[in-house]
């Protein structure tokens, strides 16, 4: 029989489901953000009602680096600075491996010849792997998985900036004259420079600034960062501006018209190619970071791998988008079809990586858990090491004492029988005297 405080099975299915759409708000925000960017395109494209080319694509990014600036302690910063094994090893999978693997599945496709997949989504595809990785959600992603925070913002910064360098580079190299796509190969000079010059503002204004007032700001105000960080909860605030970023990116999509301009069979190709091909990057960072079969000295820890697939599978709109404007400038439909991949995959890769986080963070916690363990035995142990230690210790103690009281002993009695020969002296002498 149920007791009168028991609450109703109706109220406990729906209070379960409550905190679990509360626990998935960012999947559920992402949702509702592509739906209004469809509807209301306008509103968050590039010099629109909000000016999203100023409110997010700076302020919005500048915000989750400021977050990152206050959270991460400087010395940190300075030491993941340093660990060139990782900047190598995410650097060479963002700029090798994964323009390869896009070239290829883009050149398999091409060479079947299908007649409902576009080809300007291709050339997308291609453009998409070779971009760096993103700015701002893996940052975010790998301080909610417990990563290192610290490692992934520097492979933000190392990879942007030579990504403002490699990626045109790359893209020349891959839409050549001999590669079968050098229908989308429109060479500018000037179109580069002004890439290099829009890349190198966006990154000192939004990332590096932000970065630097968040670590003077945490130097002279330690105390005080910490609790306006925990108490306003600033770490979801930076989750809401990646939420912003998405909502411009597909506004930018929807008000240009790109998805009408392409069939369903090229989308959804698209969407699915982008699913399977973010996993099989994070598969690679996972191999190349923490291979199961390689010895405990070459792998890095469970947070560093983190880090690692986190950025070494993302690609950015924040320099794709840029230098697909500069070199197709003037042609808005073929903008329009180059950036579909691009924008599906940041808005995909987000989903991905947000449904990957429980999984990380447990991966990461179990370790913690098992170290915290251990040490409890080894402590455990030592405290019953102790005792023996202290009965061994005063046993000699007593010994030595003993040994002691011993010598004392001889001592007396060869004092006490030297006093008595002396008495026995003095009666002879005395005897005789008389």
């Amino acid at each position: 029989m149920a007791t009168d405080t028991e609450q109703p099975k109706w109220k406990k299915y729906f209070l379960k489901t409550f905190w679990f759409l509360v626990s998935e708000w960012f999947v559920i925000g992402m949702g509702v953000f592509i739906a209004l960017a469809y509807k209301f395109p306008s509103v968050a494209k590039n010099h629109g009602h909000i000016r999203a080319d100023i409110t997010i694509e700076y302020l919005a990014v500048a915000a989750i680096f400021l977050i990152s600036g206050l959270n991460i302690p400087r010395k940190k910063l300075i030491t993941q600075a340093s660990h060139w094994q990782a900047h190598i090893v995410t650097q060479v999978i963002s700029f090798l491996i994964t323009p390869s693997i896009a070239f290829g599945f883009a050149s398999a496709i091409r060479v079947s010849n299908n007649p409902n997949i576009n080809e300007w989504i291709l050339i997308g595809m291609i453009i998409t792997g070779c971009t760096p990785t993103t700015v701002s959600s893996n940052v975010v992603m790998t301080r909610e998985a417990k990563g290192n925070e610290s490692l992934s913002l520097i492979e933000v910064s190392v990879g942007n900036v030579l990504g403002a360098f490699i990626t045109p580079a790359l893209v020349q190299m891959y839409l050549g004259a001999h590669t079968g796509f050098y229908y989308g190969n429109p060479t500018n000079d000037m179109s580069l420079r002004s890439l290099y010059a829009h890349v190198m503002k966006q990154l000192g204004l939004s990332l590096f600034v932000p970065l630097f007032v968040g670590q003077v700001i945490q130097y002279f105000f330690p105390d005080k960062t910490k609790w306006v960080l925990t108490k306003f909860k600033l770490a979801k605030f930076g989750s809401f501006c990646l939420l912003l970023l998405i909502w411009s990116s597909f506004s930018n999509s929807f008000a240009a018209g790109s998805f009408e301009t392409v069939s369903h069979q090229s989308v959804i190709m698209i969407c699915f190619y982008n699913v399977a091909s973010y996993l099989f990057f994070t598969v690679i960072c996972f191999m190349c970071a923490h291979c199961p079969v390689l010895p405990a000295k070459f792998k890095f820890s469970r947070p560093d791998t983190v880090a690692i697939m986190l950025c070494g599978a993302a690609k950015t709109v924040a320099l794709g988008v840029p230098l697909i404007n500069a070199q197709y400038a003037g042609n808005a439909t073929e903008i329009g079809l180059v950036s579909i991949p691009l924008v599906l995959y940041q808005g995909e890769q987000i989903l991905v990586a947000q449904l990957l986080v429980p999984i990380f963070r447990r991966w990461i916690l179990k370790e913690v858990k098992a170290k915290e363990e251990q040490a409890k035995l080894d402590l455990e142990n030592a405290d019953k090491s102790e005792p023996l230690g202290e009965v061994q210790s005063s046993a000699e103690a007593v010994d030595v004492t003993t040994a002691g009281s011993e010598d004392e002993k001889q001592q007396l009695s060869s004092s006490s029988s030297m006093s008595s020969e002396s008495k026995q002296k003095a009666i002879v002498e005395e005897e005789s005297k008389k």
